[in-house]
C-alpha cells in the first residue's frame, strides 16, 4: 500500500486508482513513488499536490459530504482552464478530466503546477518586511487583475463561459436566493440593504472576463519577488460580466487593521500593504476605467462573501459537517453584513 493511501483522505480517495489513471493518461511520468500532499481545504473546493519526484501536478475536487446542485463544477472549471491558459499565462494548463466514480466518487480535474507562493497568513521573509513588501504585492495584484481583464475575450473564442447581458442583475438575485437557501438567523437591516442592491443596480459600462474569486490567496507569487505573480488559481466561478465586480470583490477581502472578524485569514491588514481606498485609486490609474460605482460593487463583495460563509456555517448548523472553525462563522457573517451596510453609506470607502 502507498504511504499516500495510509494518510491521507483514502475513505475518499482510492489513490492507486488514481495513480493507474495519471500513469496511462500522462505523459513524462518518472517511475517513482507517488506522494500526495493536502493543500488547505478552505471553505470550498479541495486540493492536492501529486509529486513523482521531481514531476507535480494538482488535483481539484468538490469537498466531501453533500453539495449544493451546480456547485463545484469541475467540469466546467477544466474547460475554462483549456481556453484562458492560451490567452492568459497566469492560468494553469489542464491536463486530465474524469467522472470515475471508482477514483473518488467525484468528478475532479488534473492540472499543472504553478509554481509559486500563496500570500495567506504570513510573508516570506526572503520579501522582508510588510512596508517593504506590501506595497509590491498590493500593485502585483492590481496589475494581474488589469491583465485578465484587458484580453479580448471575443477573440480567444471564450464568449461561451458566460452571457454577459443582464450579468448583474441575475448575480444579485443569484446571490439573495443562495442566502435565503442557507439562512439560519434574522440580521437586522438586512431587507434594507438587499433592497438597495435591487433598486441601485448600476449600469454595465463594460464586459470582460471575470474571475469572480480574485483575492490574494487565490495567487500565486514569485518566491523571491513580491512584484511578480506567477499564476491564478481557483477558476471556477469564471464568466463574461462587469470587470467591477471582481475589483468590488477583491476590495472587500482586501483586510484593513481596523475591520472586525471577517472570517478569513487577512494579511493586508499590516503596515505597507495599499489601503481599500489606495487600491481603487491605482486600479483606476492604472486601467483607466471608471470606478465612481465601487461603493456598489464592494457592498455588494461584502454581501457576497457573507453568503460564502452563510452557506458553510449552514452546513455545519446541519451536522453535515463538524469541523469546529466553523461554529462562529455566523458572527462572521453579521460582521460582513455590517460592512456592507458601512460599505453601502460611504464610511469604507
Amino acid at each position: 500500500m502507498r504511504k499516500s493511501e495510509e494518510r491521507i483522505d483514502h475513505q475518499y480517495v482510492n489513490w492507486g486508482k488514481l495513480e493507474d489513471l495519471l500513469r496511462a493518461s500522462l505523459d513524462d511520468i518518472p517511475d517513482a513513488e507517488m506522494i500526495v500532499k493536502k493543500f488547505s481545504e478552505g471553505y470550498s473546493n479541495i486540493t492536492y499536490l501529486l509529486s513523482f519526484g521531481e514531476f507535480e501536478v494538482v488535483l481539484r475536487r468538490p469537498p466531501f459530504g453533500a453539495i449544493p446542485p451546480k456547485a463545484h463544477d469541475m467540469q466546467r472549471e477544466y474547460s475554462i482552464l483549456k481556453k484562458v491558459s492560451h490567452v492568459y499565462p497566469l492560468a494553469p494548463k489542464p491536463y486530465l478530466f474524469s467522472e470515475d466514480q471508482e477514483v473518488m466518487g467525484r468528478h475532479f480535474y488534473v492540472m499543472e503546477k504553478k509554481q509559486g507562493v500563496t500570500i495567506d497568513d504570513c510573508i516570506p521573509k526572503e520579501y522582508g518586511t510588510s512596508k517593504e513588501a506590501g506595497p509590491l504585492i498590493s500593485k502585483s495584484v492590481i496589475h494581474a487583475m488589469i491583465e485578465l481583464q484587458s484580453i479580448n475575450y471575443q477573440e480567444a473564442d471564450l464568449s461561451d463561459i458566460g452571457k454577459p447581458e443582464g450579468y448583474l442583475e441575475r448575480q444579485v438575485y443569484g446571490w439573495m436566493k443562495r442566502y435565503k437557501q442557507a439562512k439560519t438567523e434574522d440580521y437586522a437591516g438586512l431587507a434594507d440593504l438587499e433592497a438597495w442592491f435591487t433598486e441601485k443596480r448600476p449600469k454595465t459600462k463594460e464586459t470582460t472576463i471575470v474571475h469572480n474569486d480574485f483575492k490574494l490567496n487565490n495567487l500565486l507569487l514569485h518566491p523571491k519577488a513580491p512584484s511578480m505573480v506567477c499564476g491564478v488559481l481557483d477558476w471556477e466561478l469564471s464568466t463574461i460580466g462587469d470587470p467591477m465586480t471582481d475589483l468590488g470583490s477583491t476590495v472587500a477581502y482586501w483586510g484593513q487593521a481596523d475591520d472586525p472578524d471577517l472570517g478569513i485569514n487577512i494579511i493586508t491588514d499590516q503596515p505597507g500593504f495599499l489601503s481599500r481606498r489606495e487600491f481603487i485609486e491605482h486600479y483606476a490609474n492604472e486601467s483607466g476605467r471608471d470606478v465612481s460605482e465601487i461603493t456598489y460593487y464592494t457592498a455588494f463583495g461584502f454581501y457576497k462573501l457573507a453568503v460564502i460563509l452563510q452557506q458553510i456555517y449552514n452546513r455545519w448548523h446541519r451536522g453535515e459537517i463538524e469541523d469546529p472553525r466553523f461554529k462562529h462563522l455566523n458572527h462572521s457573517v453579521a460582521n460582513l453584513f455590517e460592512m456592507a451596510h458601512l460599505t453601502r453609506s460611504h464610511q469604507i470607502i
